[in-house]
């Protein structure tokens, strides 16, 4: 399967049925990015989930309700990452597991880089540049 280098999140999800019409709720972190914005029109990709019972779970927590996932870095790590966009201040912005934001001062739209990871918090992490990496290593 390829994945559009276009996507701005990703999150499981229960589609429900709601007055004639079905409905996926986004959970408000996603908006808390700012990768989407209320109101706005997105395309939506729904892939079928591992075949369980869960649904007939009863013990299970809303999604809603859940609470939020750990960020998917830790200070320290390093990756190898692509710079996908700038932002509103200059600094490179690339996204790892689960669509997790990633700010990466002095880099370059499209530069490939490897990064150690120097600060996390709840919805974004900062990293330094340990080496700019050629597209063919």
């Amino acid at each position: 399967m390829e994945i559009s280098e276009e996507l701005r999140c990703l999150f499981s999800g229960t589609v429900e049925e709601r007055n004639g019409s079905y409905v996926v709720e986004v959970p408000e972190q996603e908006l808390r990015l700012g990768d989407l914005q209320a109101n706005e029109m997105y395309r939506v990709a729904v892939l079928p989930g591992p075949a369980t019972n869960e649904a007939d779970n009863t013990d299970t927590v809303p999604q809603s309700e859940q609470p939020p996932q750990k960020p998917p870095v830790k200070v320290g790590e390093q990756r190898t990452v692509e710079i996908e966009n700038i932002g509103d201040q200059g600094d490179g912005i690339t996204r790892v597991d689960r669509g997790f934001v990633v700010i990466v001062p002095d880099t370059e739209q499209s530069e490939r880089v490897t990064i150690d990871i120097t600060d996390v918090r709840e919805n974004v992490a900062f990293a330094e540049v340990v080496e700019r990496v050629s597209y063919y290593e």
